[in-house]
């Protein structure tokens, strides 16, 4: 795909709901799996008005890994950040789990856990379209994840 789309106010960006399709790759044995589902991003204050304090993040839907169709789901916020483009991205108990700026439409970032390393890279390809892919490396992690998200109307 070619070039990104900045995005100004990534809270306003990413409200709402998205389709997602992700790929999951073990690169040590090639094993592979697919998560599909939704992402509903709403707001964390009930006041409609106002700027953004922040969005829950809910994903649900249905991992298949080795042939194991299984439910699946995470919560995450996206907080406000330092400045409009950005936010603070923390798991559902409030710990940090990484930075996010998508003033150009293209961001990389890691979160250090335990012994791996996850490098994430963001890309927003139009009003509807945004990508990651998550690069998970460790003792005994060596995986790709790559999310397509497509918002729904």
């Amino acid at each position: 795909m070619a070039g990104f789309r900045p995005v100004g106010d990534v809270l306003a960006y990413l409200a709402g709901s998205w389709l997602v399709e992700r790929s999951v790759r073990d690169l040590a044995s090639g094993a592979t799996g697919a998560f599909r589902g939704t992402t509903v991003f709403e707001r964390l204050d009930n006041d409609r008005s106002g700027p953004f304090s922040g969005l829950l993040h809910r994903e649900s839907g249905t991992f298949v890994w080795q042939g194991v169709t299984r439910p699946a789901e995470r919560t995450l916020r996206f907080l406000p950040g330092d400045g409009s483009s950005r936010a603070d991205v923390r798991f559902a108990d409030g710990r940090p789990f990484h930075d996010l700026d998508l003033a150009t439409g293209r961001y990389v970032t890691d979160h250090p856990c335990s012994a791996d390393l996850y490098r994430g890279e963001f890309s927003v390809y139009d009003a509807d379209r945004w990508r990651t892919v998550w690069r998970v490396g460790g003792p005994a992690k060596d995986l790709v994840l790559t999310t397509d998200y497509t918002r729904s109307y």
